[in-house]
């Protein structure tokens, strides 16, 4: 294990020496899942990103939706949806899960961002209740995201552009804050929701011009 992990991750209040411990152990977790390569085109922008949250409030959407959207990018470079996730700790500002969407990768049905990030901040946080926790996200989530947001108690969430086919939070259902259920989460949408979309629309114009669906 990784000691940034076992000693607490970076806040807005941590040194300098444990950022860069945290942000290093990210770059040694991203590249196992690339069979131990590290992308360097987008490991100096992690750096920045990182760097830019670990300054800022937990909840300023801004600089956390551009960490999510760089998930995002590595998802297309493994030939997913590129759809990507932070979830960060509200009380002390700590990025404890990221995730981007895995599941031509891994062969992995339920292989999407969000189900990915929430389960490492479950880990981080040696707890399935993410009660004190926002979850940032590029995309509006799917009905099985937007269920497992409400299960894990969420406290926040924050995403980019609408989905107008799958979309469960506004679009299509409206699960996070569904009166009948036994939790309610707070919504903020389109943070950097064009930037977002464009991710999303330039991936498939892609995939159809190679004769995909």
């Amino acid at each position: 294990k990784c000691s940034a992990r076992n000693n607490g991750l970076p806040s807005a209040r941590s040194d300098l020496f444990r950022a860069e411990q945290w942000r290093g152990c990210c770059l040694v977790a991203l590249g196992a899942r690339w069979g131990g390569v590290v992308d360097h085109r987008f490991a100096g922008r992690y750096h920045a990103l990182t760097s830019a949250v670990t300054q800022l409030s937990p909840i300023d959407p801004t600089p956390l939706m551009h960490l999510a959207i760089e998930q995002a990018r590595l998802a297309e470079v493994g030939g997913d949806v590129p759809i990507g996730c932070v979830v960060v700790h509200q009380p002390t500002g700590r990025v404890i899960g990221v995730g981007h969407n895995r599941r031509e990768r891994d062969n992995d049905p339920a292989g999407h961002a969000e189900i990915i990030a929430m389960r490492q901040a479950g880990q981080a946080l040696g707890t399935w209740r993410l009660d004190e926790c926002v979850l940032v996200v590029t995309l509006e989530p799917c009905p099985m995201c937007a269920g497992a947001i409400v299960n894990a108690r969420l406290n926040r969430l924050i995403y980019g552009c609408d989905d107008p086919k799958a979309g469960a939070v506004r679009t299509l259902y409206q699960i996070c804050d569904d009166a009948r259920l036994n939790h309610r989460v707070a919504i903020e949408r389109g943070v950097l929701a064009e930037e977002c979309g464009r991710l999303l629309s330039g991936f498939f114009k892609k995939q159809r011009a190679l004769g995909k669906k």
